[in-house]
């Protein structure tokens, strides 16, 4: 009974998923009617006009493009993007290189050095900064990722001024203090101690070990327990005075600001720095040459499950029609494995936003075999058949919504532009892909289905005995 009772729940939910998808494909397209039914007349003056909803969408481009000033300050790339009426400033200092910056001797060590920055500079001492910080809401944070990391602001506008101070402090003269730097270590330590406690963050380690040999992804930016626990103060002042260079750098910054001012501000502390000689090589692409699976014991109640396969790079004309057969196979295998069958709570597909980029399935079920020949079988569904131009509209309209949803805030902006000018070809990308979005095709999904969804590199914790592996090859009897 209840079994069946959750079956009907997890319906109920899809269907209104799927509603909430059909609605807003009629918002996009009363829209697109709406500006069309305006620009009617002028269309019709002359052959080889743009339909409306081209129109549209050129309109916003250019819009969106029109807010950004970019500039260079000693070699320093510097991107402002202007939010009239907006009542906080994002900003970010980004490093690039991420993984290729280390080895994995040295793994982590960015990231400590960011983290111990943020503690404490030469200007403003450990109990001053959290003081000033707390009275005005100010966020001073940092992040990694594979392919550069960052240090972040998040301010109130009043308080940019003040704020602004506080960043560049820690950034240019953090202070590494002994007190500081172990208590951070310490921390981190124990953190990555307890990577392999956790299903989701061990199934994770074992995929990078797996698909990122001799790779440089391979090399953790959040380092091992190991490596970090090595690390000196020296080291970090070392490491902080080596990647503290104008051409390492990019800075970005969105809110109610003016260009010229944030280039006055920019001229006397990170157009200071050294300019340097630094040349941003691209990471090699990920080759997958056949269909694996590797199987880590573990007793769980149920097994944790996740494949990946090479996809796209943001700069490649595919990314686009991957990211609508991505979505499409995600909602496909909702469906399938948990609606219709009830095998697993989340089953998902993925596409993720790397220089050397993956897309995957993941699914934890204690029917490990049974999920994934079902997922196996979407995928080669996208692969054999065509979509049909609603679907297609409709998970277009949705994965827009959710865009646009996650680019509310000052931050997710300045992460977008930083993202599409470090490793997407340039930040214009970053708004000019709905008009890409919008000229995907059937064929197009077909295409990059057959293209990249295949030789899948499957990592399994659970239990072996449970498991074939024929399966989630293909080469089941």
């Amino acid at each position: 009974m209840k079994s069946n009772r959750n079956m009907q729940l997890n319906v109920e939910r899809f269907s209104m998923r799927r509603a909430v998808r059909f609605s807003l494909s009629l918002l996009l397209t009363a829209v697109f009617v709406l500006v069309g039914s305006q620009t009617a007349p002028a269309n019709q003056q002359g052959k080889g006009s743009a339909a409306p909803e081209q129109q549209t969408v050129q309109s916003v481009v250019a819009k969106q493009a029109a807010l950004v000033s970019e500039f260079d300050v000693n070699g320093l790339k510097v991107l402002v993007k202007k939010r009239e009426g907006s009542l906080t400033v994002a900003a970010g200092l980004f490093i690039r290189g991420g993984s290729k910056n280390i080895t994995a001797e040295n793994a982590g060590i960015e990231a400590l050095m960011l983290n111990a920055s943020t503690e404490a500079s030469a200007n403003f001492p450990r109990d001053r900064m959290r003081n000033e910080l707390s009275r005005m809401g100010t966020l001073i944070g940092y992040s990694t990722n594979n392919d550069y990391s960052v240090l972040s602001l998040a301010c109130t506008r009043s308080y940019f001024d003040r704020s602004w101070q506080m960043f560049t402090d820690v950034a240019l003269r953090p202070s590494f203090t002994k007190e500081d730097v172990s208590l951070v270590q310490q921390r981190t330590v124990v953190s990555l101690r307890d990577d392999t406690d956790n299903p989701d963050s061990y199934l994770q380690l074992l995929q990078d070990k797996m698909a990122y040999a001799g790779h440089p992804y391979l090399n953790r930016t959040e380092g091992t327990a190991d490596s970090v626990a090595k690390m000196s103060i020296d080291d970090l002042r070392k490491y902080h005075d080596k990647v503290m260079e104008t051409s390492r750098l990019l800075l970005v910054v969105v809110g109610d600001v003016n260009s010229a001012d944030i280039k006055t501000l920019v001229a006397s502390t990170f157009g200071t720095l050294p300019r340097g000689s630094y040349k941003s090589e691209p990471v090699q692409q990920l080759v997958f040459n056949k269909s694996s699976v590797e199987v880590t014991p573990r007793d769980l109640p149920t097994n944790y499950v996740q494949g990946i396969f090479a996809a796209p790079p943001l700069t490649s004309p595919d990314i686009y029609p991957m990211r609508v057969a991505s979505s499409l196979l995600r909602d496909r295998v909702f469906e399938e494995v948990r609606v219709k069958r009830n095998l697993s709570y989340a089953p998902d597909a993925f596409l993720r936003t790397q220089e050397a980029n993956v897309g995957g399935i993941y699914v934890t079920a204690v029917d490990a075999n049974q999920s994934v020949h079902i997922m196996l079988n979407e995928i080669a569904r996208l692969q054999r058949e065509p979509v049909g131009a609603d679907d297609i509209q409709s998970v277009i309209a949705q994965y827009l919504t959710q865009y646009y949803l996650g680019q509310e805030t000052n931050a997710a902006q300045a992460g977008e532009l930083a993202q599409y000018e470090l490793i997407g070809g340039g930040w214009r990308n970053s708004v000019d892909f709905l008009e890409k979005l919008s000229a995907v095709t059937p064929a197009d999904i077909q295409r990059v289905a057959q293209k990249y969804m295949r030789n899948i590199q499957f990592v399994v914790l659970g239990n072996p005995r449970s498991v074939d592996t024929g399966v989630f090859t293909g080469q089941a009897e």
